[in-house]
């Protein structure tokens, strides 16, 4: 007889990535490719008093749940979470075996006390019991034996140890066991709930599989390909092929492969998860996700800066709270460096020039020839932002990016070039042609990505009451790893999701616009945010007008 069962949670907890709506399709496809793996529990999505839509695994109750269960569920318990903040149990109707086996109550430690009410209802009308209390580690060993003593009177059907922040290690999953093993019903089953912050997920379920031999039937959850937020969950096909391997378990692991091939390489164009240095932060850390995808839209944090914020910011990183983070990073970025000097030099030989701004997009090469008449032209002062630009004359080298930074000081001629750095960089001028500015000053907050060197650059250049900029480079992103003018500047996180990098970029320009003092500026090579401009400069005629 098996002591452990698999829970599939793919349409729930790989959900997040994809604002919970996988499409009808999709949803049957999955669960049908799970019923075939033989699969124990199928969780189909949440239970919600709000959020539901085509195609989504989102749910009012039972009754609408019931589309996506099969008339033969093949020995198949179907599963929902229901969150206790976001669902109100009043609203779930009485189970009547043909949809909803049971329902997986989620909460925070400091909801428990009444989550233990919400419980008592679930079972009430008829649905096996989960209970699924977030973030284990953060109870205290006293509060979770006073908490399992009084889940006990509800008597649940299982009672999990959920790693939220993806921070265990195998010690902290025996210790926990034990004492759930000691004071939990023996008719109760334990959970395993973990997230793969450090890449422990496959083997801390394998932990709990040896473990809990002989003391308790368990039950695993996973995910196909590990599909969750952030570095993801177990992933369900490696704790299934193990379970046969090593226990002689049956599961189906062809069907698995075949949903992996039919759904979720798709899936994987339209999201993404898995390992990441930031992630592992998270899990180090015991961090909300959440805090980690904000902070690494900029575009030039350091993994010690996520480390610095995350400590500084204390348990407030177990949720998330972006106006704390964005407050904490720019913090972080503040120089006891004079900047004032470095201001007043640039303000000085930049007054009523023409300047020409060469960000590193692919048009640098492509349309070379415009620059270098735009060039012969007008003779501007020519600013590089973050490289250093083949067979074009370049006066200044703009850096605000760290690995820009740390790339572009190894190369032979860099110290041919005067620099304007700003001061999250450098805390110190090594040279006369170093000018280092203020960070803080050119920032725009309320932007994900405020540390955009380009428009840090801008930002600098409106202080500096320059008669003209002209931009060449600047051409917005693709999926194809083409991006910029040499493959040594390509980074992966812009082919994520190019799309988004574009309207965050146009967001911030346009930001730019309506601060701006700069009157004459434009697009010196052909780029995706021409009509910024060309819009800014229509409102200010019709402006014009008026007056």
């Amino acid at each position: 007889m098996k002591h452990i069962q698999l829970l599939d949670c793919t349409l729930r907890d790989g959900a997040y990535l994809i604002d919970k709506k996988f499409g009808d399709n999709v949803i049957k496809g999955i669960i049908d490719g799970l019923l075939k793996t033989k699969i124990d529990f199928i969780e189909i999505g949440f239970f919600q008093n709000e959020g539901f839509g085509e195609g989504k695994t989102v749910f009012r109750n039972s009754q609408d749940a019931k589309r996506f269960i099969p008339k033969d569920k093949n020995g198949t318990m179907f599963t929902v979470l229901a969150d206790y903040s976001r669902f109100s149990v009043d609203n779930l109707d009485e189970c009547d075996n043909e949809s909803i086996d049971a329902v997986r109550e989620c909460f925070f430690k400091n909801e428990r006390y009444g989550a233990i009410e919400a419980c008592k209802k679930i079972k009430e009308k008829g649905y096996k019991l989960f209970v699924q209390p977030v973030d284990i580690l953060g109870y205290t060993e006293e509060e979770l034996i006073e908490f399992i003593k009084l889940i006990n009177e509800v008597e649940p059907y299982s009672f999990s140890i959920v790693d939220t922040f993806g921070s265990m290690y195998p010690e902290d999953l025996t210790k926990v066991f034990e004492i759930i093993d000691k004071y939990l019903i023996s008719s109760c089953k334990v959970g395993f709930h973990s997230h793969n912050n450090m890449q422990l997920s496959n083997a801390l379920s394998q932990e709990f599989t040896r473990i809990s031999s002989g003391k308790r039937e368990g039950v695993i959850d996973g995910t196909i390909s590990g599909m969750g937020r952030g570095a993801g969950n177990t992933p369900t096909e490696l704790i299934a092929q193990y379970l046969n391997t090593k226990w002689g378990y049956e599961y189906d692991i062809d069907s698995l492969l075949d949903v992996i091939d039919d759904y979720m390489d798709n899936l994987r164009t339209k999201c993404n998860w898995g390992y990441s240095t930031p992630y592992f932060i998270a899990g180090s850390y015991g961090a909300h996700v959440n805090n980690i995808a904000y902070l690494t839209e900029k575009s030039s944090i350091r993994s010690k800066t996520i480390r610095y914020i995350l400590d500084k910011i204390g348990l407030a990183r177990k949720r998330y709270d972006y106006d704390l983070l964005e407050k904490t990073y720019l913090e972080s970025l503040k120089s006891s460096i004079p900047t004032a000097l470095g201001l007043d030099n640039l303000k000085k030989e930049f007054f009523g020039k023409n300047i020409l701004l060469l960000a590193p997009g692919s048009t640098i090469k492509i349309e070379k020839d415009k620059i270098q008449e735009y060039i012969n032209e007008t003779n501007p002062i020519v600013i590089s932002v973050g490289f250093i630009p083949q067979n074009l004359k370049c006066d200044y080298i703009f850096i605000s990016n760290t690995r820009r930074y740390t790339n572009l000081k190894n190369e032979d001629n860099y110290k041919n070039y005067k620099k304007i750095i700003t001061s999250n960089i450098k805390q110190n001028k090594n040279d006369d042609k170093e000018n280092i500015v203020a960070f803080t000053d050119l920032v725009s907050p309320g932007n994900e990505h405020i540390d955009n060197s380009t428009i840090l650059l801008l930002y600098l250049l409106d202080k500096l009451n320059v008669n003209s900029v002209g931009i060449a480079g600047l051409d917005g992103y693709s999926y194809t790893p083409n991006n910029y003018a040499s493959s040594d500047l390509e980074l992966s996180n812009v082919l994520d999701n190019p799309n988004h990098t574009n309207f965050l970029i146009s967001k911030m320009l346009s930001d730019f616009f309506e601060k701006k003092s700069i009157n004459n500026l434009f697009f010196v090579t052909t780029s995706q945010f021409e009509n910024i401009i060309e819009n800014n400069q229509q409102t200010e005629n019709k402006k014009g007008m008026r007056l």
